[in-house]
């Protein structure tokens, strides 16, 4: 699988969003917040932008729930043409099921965990996930600093698959930078959501390649 770059549209121009998708074409995944100020204190986009966005692109949509009721509305995300879609346990009342119900669409699942929000009580559920995110921002708004106190995080829970044997992607999202990914790919991480970083750089594109280097290197 290797290292995976997910440049998130939260970045971007929202008046462009199809332009800012074609800008980054070289990346793996397109990272959509949905964000409905009530779970978290900011509102983005919904079902009829990703829908639109879907159509859009030939990158596939890795979205983010930061939502209330994700048991809800998950499903949907996968019909508007998500390929992947991570929901908040911190959220969520029956993570199992929508785990299922994701993947019964056709669609990777994904959990995510806010910074304070350990591993260790989802360990029995992990093999019903395709990814693990974890936040190193507190979620709700983009560009903030990273978050030095989720590394230790990020290796527990590559300890934790390692144990069991499961082939589960770790996420990252959040102050994720040329100065800052090498450290989580260290600890494990191989999934890593970049929005300011790319999308204020001169050459988006390059930095893609250039944070996807990084990594690589610093995973060994």
């Amino acid at each position: 699988m290797g290292i995976q770059i997910a440049p998130s549209i939260l970045a971007a121009d929202f008046a462009r969003l199809a332009d800012e998708a074609a800008a980054v074409s070289n990346a793996d995944w397109l990272h959509v917040d949905v964000m409905d100020n009530h779970f978290v204190p900011n509102l983005t986009l919904g079902l009829p932008v990703v829908e639109s966005l879907a159509k859009a692109t030939d990158t596939p949509l890795d979205l983010h729930l930061m939502i209330e009721d994700p048991d809800r509305w998950a499903p949907d995300y996968v019909e508007a043409g998500a390929s992947s879609v991570t929901f908040h346990v911190e959220a969520c009342r029956a993570p199992i099921r929508t785990a299922r119900e994701i993947r019964a669409k056709g669609a990777r699942a994904a959990m995510a965990l806010k910074p304070a929000t350990p591993i260790e009580p989802y360990e029995d559920i992990l093999s019903e996930l395709d990814m693990i995110l974890i936040m190193t921002v507190e979620p709700g708004f983009g560009g903030q600093k990273f978050l030095d106190v989720c590394v230790p995080k990020i290796r527990r829970t590559k300890e934790l698959l390692d144990k069991h044997g499961l082939d589960l992607w770790i996420e990252i999202d959040g102050g994720v930078s040329a100065e800052t990914i090498e450290r989580c790919a260290e600890a494990g991480a191989d999934v890593f959501v970049a929005g300011s970083a790319v999308y204020a750089a001169d050459d988006p594109n390059a930095m893609v390649e250039k944070l996807r280097d990084l990594a690589a290197k610093a995973a060994g």
